[in-house]
């Protein structure tokens, strides 16, 4: 319970972070361009601070990266405050720090879930974390707005440091894992006698970037995390993107209403709420096949967005794309904590978050100018096949269908 409220409280926190700063531009405390900076500089923060994280999660306690990230964002927060419409040196500052601490909260977070819940438990685990982001990101558009009719921006931003304090904070201790002095355990284990009372080679601790390479290594042995990873870039940086740009000006242009803006988006995180609630007891036997058929559906959103149907599709499209992401988010997750070696899963974890995540800016920043020259369709229609030929691609791994290195015993036998 106390790791659920700590997750729960730091996504409410990435999330509510650029909501309310999307307050501050309307009622002219900063412009936009001060706001699209302050967004930038927080991703830059997050991209470098969640390999950082990764590494340190799995040199020292997972525990303690969470304490540490998540009192840096919550330090962050109120000099971002401070400075909001004075400073914009101190709001790059802050919002640096404040990304970085999300960054690093992210693969300690998915670390120490593996520490403190039990294998048989874990999917359930999961999908409660990513029920209650959806539920928070459901309500708190509308908490938010009527908070800011009574209170300041600052006081907001104030809020908002609260919640990364109680994401530092309230979460358990995890489990103690042993740490042998030296390096990892594949390192100079052949290495000749130096003369020590057993023959021992005293070991040195490999660099910053000898750990970070330890988990690339250990991302290759997993065909089916490289697979399903290269599917969800995929997917987020061409499909999420896309539709992200293209919905504000499909909602006006074609239905001219905003209507059908806040009802997709709003049938996006409903579907997530529900496919979340699915994917905490289903348990099917191909279930790599299954979250990867799931993590296609999204493919229905931009082709929705492409074709001559009534709105009531579109904001259908969205909620069978929010259904589907989560069949794949939570089985995703799970594996990962399953299958990588622990001292090494918060490194690849890491390796999820930067590119899967990390280059979601990026297609953001494409895809735009690529709509503004070529038109919506063509780049709606590139991004649908897109969605739906990288699952199926990744599907063709051997190891994707149960997202396992070894097929699972009762797959042999009934194949």
């Amino acid at each position: 319970m106390r790791l659920w409220s700590g997750t729960t409280a730091s996504g409410l926190a990435t999330w509510a972070l650029p909501f309310v700063l999307g307050l501050a531009v309307l009622d002219r405390t900063i412009g936009a361009a001060t706001l699209g900076l302050l967004l930038a500089a927080r991703t830059a923060g997050f991209l470098v601070a969640v390999a950082v994280g990764g590494v340190l999660a799995d040199r020292y306690s997972r525990r303690g990266v969470v304490l540490w990230a998540g009192l840096a964002a919550a330090a962050a927060t109120p000099l971002l405050a401070v400075g909001l419409g004075r400073s914009l040196p101190l709001m790059l500052a802050a919002a640096v720090v404040a990304g970085a601490g999300q960054g690093a909260c992210r693969p300690a977070f998915q670390a120490l879930t593996a520490e403190v819940v039990g294998e048989d438990r874990r999917q359930s685990a999961n999908a409660a974390m990513t029920l209650s982001v959806r539920a928070t990101t459901l309500t708190g558009p509308s908490l938010t707005a009527l908070l800011a009719v009574v209170l300041d921006t600052w006081v907001l931003l104030l809020g908002i440091g609260v919640l990364w304090l109680a994401a530092a904070l309230v979460p358990g201790p995890g489990v103690r894992r042993p740490r042998v002095a030296g390096v990892a355990d594949d390192a100079v284990a052949d290495a000749p006698d130096a003369g020590g009372a057993d023959g021992d080679v005293p070991r040195q601790r490999p660099s910053f970037f000898g750990e970070f390479a330890e988990g690339l290594r250990e991302a290759r042995r997993h065909p089916w995390f490289l697979a399903g990873l290269g599917a969800l870039t995929v997917v987020i940086s061409t499909g999420y993107s896309a539709t992200g740009v293209a919905l504000p000006l499909v909602s006006r242009d074609k239905y001219d209403t905003g209507v059908v803006l806040a009802a997709a988006m709003t049938a996006y995180t409903l579907g997530a709420l529900g496919g979340a609630v699915v994917v905490a007891r289903w348990r099917p036997r191909a279930q790599g096949w299954a979250a990867l058929a799931g993590l296609g559906l999204y493919g229905f959103a931009p082709l929705s967005l492409l074709l001559p149907v009534h709105w009531a599709v579109v904001v259908a499209a969205y909620a069978v794309a929010g259904i589907g992401i989560e069949l794949f988010n939570v089985p995703w997750f799970t594996a990962t904590q399953r299958e990588v070696e622990p001292d090494k899963l918060a490194r690849v974890s890491s390796l999820d978050f930067m590119l899967s995540y990390g280059l979601a800016p990026l297609g953001l920043a494409l895809i735009a100018p690529a709509i503004e020259h070529f038109g919506a369709r063509p780049v709606l229609a590139v991004c649908a096949v897109l969605c739906f030929a990288a699952p199926a691609a990744a599907a063709l791994v051997p190891s994707a269908r149960g997202f396992a290195r070894r097929p699972d015993v009762r797959d042999v036998q009934n194949d």
